[in-house]
């Protein structure tokens, strides 16, 4: 049986939508809910508590100016460490006390805070931190190359060192992660001075031509290659990874992601290895949404990352 479903589990909401263009994301948690998320967790072993909501500061209209320092060009900055800190003291807390976070966005700026914390708590624990980040985007932005300013598309960039104090700096140390960390997959919009930066970084990125030419499950094989039980395995999950016929409920779609099946392969591989020790889902838009179809796939593919399979594997005897 997988170690990953006898931990216990807290879902911690985080309603904001600071870091994105289009607003809506704060009304992400709550539609997960809706949708059934803790139900579909503790269905298979896990011990699951609904911690409620952070709170933060509201959206404000602030732009980005024309000729502004790298600080003021981008948008809500202030909110968006505010919102930060505030997920990264509950996730830090919730993994102290030996518990997995599982937190629902928000957009994916939170990010920055959710695996900030997780980073801390493996140098505290003297653990390897690997995170798969299933997204569109590649998130690599910094104030200086954003074309919108939109914190949701820099917190790789922050994680990584790139961006203002307040945001790198949350763990107490920075960077939190390096390139050898991270794993990103389905990519398939990236801004031109971006692929600079992600070229420059040494970013591991298995983009929807690769996943195309190689096959999911190869692509998963190599994004989970190297991990053992010293391994604390992070997921961070935009939903805008998935083709937006399936999930039309994000604010940023972009057509030729991956299949239903493909999603769903890359949750079960991750399940098999038993280490998945944090989750984020986030950039759920239920204003763009048809009748919650994306939140009630969301959930369905949350359950096959805590173990739901069509038959018994080696490892579930």
């Amino acid at each position: 049986m997988s170690h990953l479903r006898l931990k216990p589990v807290s879902i911690i909401g985080v309603p904001t939508d600071i870091g994105a263009g289009v607003p809506g994301a704060r009304m992400g948690p709550e539609a997960l809910r809706v949708a059934g998320i803790e139900k579909a967790i503790s269905r298979y072993g896990c011990a699951v508590r609904d911690c409620g909501d952070v709170q933060g500061p509201p959206r404000s209209q602030a732009s980005k100016p024309e000729n502004g320092t790298p600080k003021e060009s981008i948008r809500n900055l202030e909110q968006a460490v505010a919102w930060n800190q505030a997920v990264f003291d509950a996730v830090y807390a919730t993994l102290k006390a030996s518990r997995m976070p599982v937190m629902l966005g928000g957009d994916h700026c939170l990010a920055v805070g959710s695996i900030s914390a997780v980073a801390k708590h493996c140098q505290e624990k003297g653990k390897k931190l690997r995170v798969l980040w299933l997204d569109a985007h590649a998130d690599f932005n910094d104030s200086t190359t954003s074309p919108s300013g939109n914190p949701h598309g820099m917190p790789v960039a922050c994680l990584n060192g790139l961006g203002p104090r307040a945001l790198t700096h949350l763990a107490g140390f920075c960077p939190v992660m390096d390139a050898r960390d991270i794993r990103q997959i389905g990519v398939r919009s990236v801004d031109e001075a971006e692929k600079r930066l992600l070229k420059k970084h040494h970013i591991e990125v298995f983009d929807m031509r690769y996943i195309d030419e190689t096959g999911m499950r190869e692509t998963m094989t190599q994004a989970l290659a190297g991990l053992d039980a010293n391994t604390h395995l992070h997921l961070s999950f935009d939903l805008d990874f998935l083709d937006p016929s399936l999930a039309p409920g994000v604010g940023t779609g972009v057509r030729g992601g991956p299949t239903y099946r493909e999603a769903q392969l890359c949750m079960e591989m991750i399940s098999d290895t038993g280490l998945l020790a944090s989750l984020d889902i986030v950039e759920l838009n239920p204003a763009l949404d048809v009748r919650n179809q994306t939140a009630e796939l969301a959930t369905d593919l949350i359950e096959s990352l805590f173990g739901k399979s069509t038959l018994l594997r080696m490892h579930e005897r």
